[in-house]
């Protein structure tokens, strides 16, 4: 059904996911038996987004055409879900939209809170997302920024120059999920050692483990159960 301002957008589906105890006939109590869930996304949400949301939509759309940029070249879309706004921004026009939603009066998001990655395996051609928290003392608002680029090509502008407290928030991101933050001073692993091989917190790094038998089942090691099938 069709949202009215403030209501949940309508969701993009982009995998289901299985539960792992569906074996029948056994005393399995866990709940988990033959669960089939889909994995959801929120959709584009409609206009009035309601509340300040409208401003912030209006007045980047103002300084983006100021710019010759047309808003929406810049932003893929705009999402409002549990009580935030997300302005989902092409990569090519990270920078500008970030600069403008720090410099313009009628903006002035003074303060960007860091950058944390999301690994979705099954969002083809966008399996890696960075999110921006943004914040406005100014005006007291809060926003987020969100990227998505494809897996074969993980390449997104940095936005240190814009608010230098992103270095090390990039350099995390960059360790744990492979995103390349073009134009940082000095991108390197900040938690994992130098010589690590892969990225621990997307979806498809290995766990490990050996299975566990318990009663007769036997339950997977971690690395398989991850995938629920």
């Amino acid at each position: 059904m069709p949202t009215d301002s403030g209501a949940s957008p309508l969701p993009e589906q982009i995998d289901v996911r299985r539960g792992l105890f569906g074996v029948q006939g056994t005393g399995d109590t866990s709940g988990y038996g033959g669960l089939v869930r889909p994995v959801l996304l929120p959709g584009s949400t409609p206009r009035p987004y309601g509340g300040y949301f409208d401003d912030v939509a209006d007045g980047l759309h103002a300084a983006l055409a100021e710019a010759d940029v047309v808003f929406e070249d810049a932003i893929e879309r705009v999402v409002v879900f549990r009580g935030q706004i997300t302005f989902e921004v092409r990569r090519e026009h990270l920078t500008r939209v970030a600069r403008n939603l720090r410099d313009e009066p009628d903006l002035r998001f003074e303060m960007c809170l860091g950058v944390s990655g999301v690994h979705y395996p099954q969002d083809a051609g966008r399996e890696l997302h960075a999110v921006y928290p943004l914040m406005s003392i100014t005006h007291n608002r809060r926003i987020l920024l969100e990227v998505a680029v494809p897996d074969a090509d993980p390449h997104i502008p940095s936005l240190t120059e814009i608010y230098p407290t992103n270095d090390w928030h990039e350099r995390e991101t960059y360790d744990f999920f492979g995103i390349v933050f073009d134009g940082h001073p000095s991108l390197t692993r900040i938690q994992m050692p130098d010589d690590w091989s892969g990225h621990p917190q997307r979806k498809d790094y290995p766990l490990g483990g050996i299975p566990v038998e318990y009663k007769g089942a036997e339950i997977p090691p971690p690395d398989e159960r991850r995938g629920y099938k």
